[in-house]
């Protein structure tokens, strides 16, 4: 078994102006043969995570466990982890085989068994026709797998990969992403993933840990963390574009409320005020992600009212159906981006307010037409504004 327990972690370092936190009572438990993924802002801590779990670095505080085994005495070379380092790490003077065999040769493993470990894991991961060649001969794929295969070859318990990918361009990235993925089943080991990427976050993880200055935001699975983030911070760092947010104070009266932000009016139904623990002119963030942002703007070619399709019905209903609300103030389309498929629009209020709506590419308005923003009221996320957690994130039956 490879389980990991991380226990109220807490690293700094050193820094010209005294000491500089990394992690923060930190606190993470990653089962055994699960890909669990590091992810948030660059400086956040993940890579100290790795560092400590690798046992690269000693915690000021707190426990490493391994299986079931405090490691934090324990030497780098005894806790059979692999770490497969950002710049790979490759010996540029040795060969592929003397790169993947080095580590082997470390433990005394015999030449003739190292030798055939090596190759078998060539194979597995396609490169055994590199074996004689030496990095700089090899292109960032091949370097990647090679970086890999030297981690795989000793078969430990426990994989370690801090933004291994950073390198490589888009399609190859891609690739690479789900090579990663079939391994580690195929492997059935424990892995730590690094990223700052949040679309190679999502689709590598069984869960995913979000950090944010040394600080565990949310645990949970990919669609989890992205369907009911925990705080706003979440809810901006997950999604391309992220969430609009729009601060605004909640007027409770005899059974509803009403959300007023500077460029609009909600009411908030009974169903959907249920456990809002808010209270009257309670200040609050209302979040909504752009693909539940639909617009109606006037089409004076066709004399008739266009509306931009949503995901779900096809069209914004009339204002008598109750799920969808109308922000009551009038936005302007500052910009068009064509993505493929669909096309993202920016919106701008009169008092600068900005809206994304994720839409597909026909019909829409021109740059800089007048349009009736609505909300489908069913993906409404709200937020307590002082703390920025999230109490209420509900979805449709």
């Amino acid at each position: 078994m490879a389980a990991i327990a991380l226990c109220q972690l807490t690293k700094s370092y050193r820094g010209p102006r005294g000491s500089v936190p990394a992690l923060r009572d930190f606190s993470l438990e990653v089962d055994d043969c699960e890909l669990m993924v590091l992810v948030g802002p660059s400086g956040c801590g993940k890579t100290t995570t790795l560092r400590l779990v690798a046992g690269l670095e000693r915690p000021d505080s707190g426990e490493v466990r391994i299986g079931g085994r405090v490691v934090n005495d324990i030497a780098p070379r005894n806790r059979d982890v692999a770490m497969v380092f950002q710049d790979l790490a490759l010996y540029p003077h040795m060969t592929v085989f003397q790169n993947m065999a080095f580590g082997l040769r470390m433990r005394d493993i015999a030449k003739a068994e190292a030798r055939r470990m090596v190759e078998e894991t060539a194979r597995q991961l396609g490169i055994d026709h590199l074996l004689d060649r030496k990095p700089n001969a090899l292109s960032g794929g091949e370097r990647q797998r090679v970086a890999l295969g030297r981690a795989v070859v000793r078969r430990p318990r426990v994989f370690l990969l801090d933004e291994p990918l950073s390198s490589l361009d888009a399609p190859l990235r891609a690739a690479m992403r789900s090579e990663i993925k079939d391994l580690q089943r195929k492997l059935g080991t424990t892995m730590i993933y690094v990223t700052h990427d949040q679309e190679e976050a999502m689709m590598l993880g069984d869960r995913l840990a979000v950090l944010r200055d040394g600080v565990l935001q949310q645990v949970g699975a990919p669609m989890d963390v992205y369907q009911r983030p925990a705080n706003c911070f979440v809810a901006g760092f997950f999604g391309d574009p992220p969430m609009n947010l729009l601060s605004g104070l909640v007027d409770r009266s005899e059974g509803s409320a009403i959300f007023r932000g500077s460029d609009g009016m909600y009411e908030v139904r009974p169903d959907d005020s249920h456990g809002l623990p808010f209270g009257d002119r309670s200040e609050i963030v209302m979040g909504i992600r752009p693909e539940h942002v639909a617009i109606r703007w006037a089409d004076v070619q066709r004399g008739r009212c266009a509306a931009g399709p949503l995901a779900g019905p096809k069209y914004v209903p009339e204002e008598s159906n109750r799920r969808f609300v109308r922000l009551a103030k009038e936005f302007r389309v500052a910009e068009l981006e064509p993505r493929g498929a669909t096309i993202r629009v920016r919106l701008t209020s009169e008092t600068g307010t900005p809206l994304v709506a994720t839409l597909p590419p026909e019909p829409l308005p021109r740059m800089g037409t007048c349009v009736e923003a609505y909300l489908d009221a069913s993906r409404l996320h709200w937020f307590e504004s002082s703390a920025q957690t999230c109490f209420r994130s509900e979805l449709p039956p």
